[in-house]
């Protein structure tokens, strides 16, 4: 029997026009209304999926490129998924929701409170992927936006005084004697001032504790030193972004395992999983047909790559010429560097056209150089990354849309489950117990 794993959905494009661009749009779901996410969601539970996280962005980005973020829906309009979660609650009793908070969006002693509310709502199933984008900075005041370390800076201290607000509340505290008519004891509430660089604020919260001390589950996501380091002190998953190949993934596990260590925790306290979007086809000669029809793209085909592209890196590569290599002085210094080589693959002289096939090229991932295969094949790289590189599990990406999670998962949920990679059913203990059951 192979290596049990984690499996969950990132949401990748967030709580926006879901099914836009793609085949099944004419199935008519509304994606302004809940019914949409709720069927999703509930299939995904069923699937034995532990998590739903949803990305999200605040901006539309600047006004140079707010034609690129909503002309085909790749970076925006986006509703906001916290205000999503309850009703993905309600829809369901086990799997776990984390949407996207931006730790410069919302004030620590709000967060907390809000936090705290939909974790005793859903039975302690809601997560937050907390991530620090600074592009966005300009539509919450008028501070400078931070740099990247800085950023990272303040998400510390935004979660470490969002953790002691929860735990401003001692054991004891919450009393609820209906016989004697005690509810709490407010000699056992701790008040705090709280006074950092980035925040002040008083304690206590105003909200009751967590039982047996289980706090909302944090995600993060974030490849650089300061990405890991944030993970391997405050997150419980590390939503990771990496090369997937067998070695890569044992590497990467491997730097946030040493920061967690670094950090006074252990190896055991944190799960790595990897974001992956197969593409599941029926046979063999399905995936070598495809795979051989992306060796030669057409304009059209680049263009398309190029407009996803420019949303991402919020830089028009629509308007630079083909044939030249991309000066990275060309994007904007909020543009993070991940991204950038996202593109280039540190490769600075190769010219766009060039850089824009090979993200165009797919691959068979029997041969291990893309992600086209049979459910089959698929089902042989997820076991290879759990019992070669010891892996925790992945995330599978794409729109929340139930033909999109059906097109993916319908055939290689059974695989999975057979080969005793992915459970047959969730625990009811709420999110940190599923994700920590093995």
């Amino acid at each position: 029997m192979a290596r049990p794993q984690h499996l969950g959905w990132f949401f990748s494009r967030g709580f926006g026009p879901q099914g836009w661009d793609r085949p099944y749009l004419g199935w008519n779901w509304d994606w302004r209304r809940p019914d949409l996410y709720q069927q999703s969601v509930r299939d995904l539970e069923r699937a034995g999926f532990d998590l739903v996280i949803a990305e999200d962005a605040l901006s539309l980005g600047n006004a140079d490129t707010l034609d690129l973020r909503v002309r085909r829906a790749y970076g925006g309009p986006k509703h906001d998924p916290l205000m999503l979660a309850p009703y993905l609650f309600a829809a369901t009793s086990r799997i776990g929701i984390a949407p996207t908070v931006n730790a410069a969006q919302v004030a620590p002693y709000t967060a907390a409170r809000q936090f705290a509310t939909l974790q005793h709502l859903s039975g302690g199933r809601f997560g937050i992927n907390v991530v620090t984008d600074v592009g966005s900075a300009r539509h919450f005041g008028d501070a400078p936006p931070l740099g990247h370390d800085a950023a990272y800076d303040r998400a510390e201290e935004w979660i470490d005084v969002i953790r002691r607000l929860w735990h401003s509340w001692d054991e004891g505290a919450l009393v609820e004697d209906a016989e004697s008519g005690h509810y709490a004891d407010g000699a056992r509430i701790r008040s705090f001032q709280h006074r950092g660089k980035y925040f002040a604020l008083d304690g206590p919260l105003n909200a009751v504790p967590f039982e047996d001390g289980d706090d909302p589950v944090i995600v993060s996501p974030g490849g650089s030193p300061r990405g890991l380091g944030f993970a391997g002190a405050r997150s419980q998953v590390q939503l990771a972004l990496a090369p997937m190949a067998t070695a890569a993934v044992r590497e990467y596990r491997a730097r946030v395992h040493e920061a967690a260590v670094a950090a006074g925790r252990g190896p055991g306290d944190i799960r790595v999983l990897f974001v992956f979007k197969p593409e599941i086809v029926a046979s063999v000669a399905e995936a070598e047909r495809i795979v051989e029809a992306s060796r030669h793209p057409s304009d059209a085909d680049l263009l398309t790559v190029a407009l996803g592209q420019s949303s991402d890196l919020e830089t028009d590569l629509t308007a630079f010429d083909l044939d030249a290599s991309v000066d990275p002085a060309a994007f904007g210094q909020h543009v993070s560097q991940g991204s950038i080589r996202g593109l280039t693959g540190g490769d600075t002289e190769a010219p766009l056209r060039e850089l824009l096939t090979r993200k165009a090229r797919k691959g068979r991932i029997a041969d291990r150089d893309g992600v086209v295969g049979t459910a089959e094949e698929v089902a042989d790289y997820i076991e290879e990354l759990g019992d070669d590189a010891h892996n925790d599990g992945v995330i599978f990406s794409g729109d929340l849309h139930p033909v999109g999670v059906h097109r993916m998962l319908d055939d290689i949920v059974p695989v999975l489950r057979r080969r005793g990679i992915l459970r047959q059913e969730l625990g009811d203990g709420g999110l940190r117990a599923n994700l920590f059951d093995f």
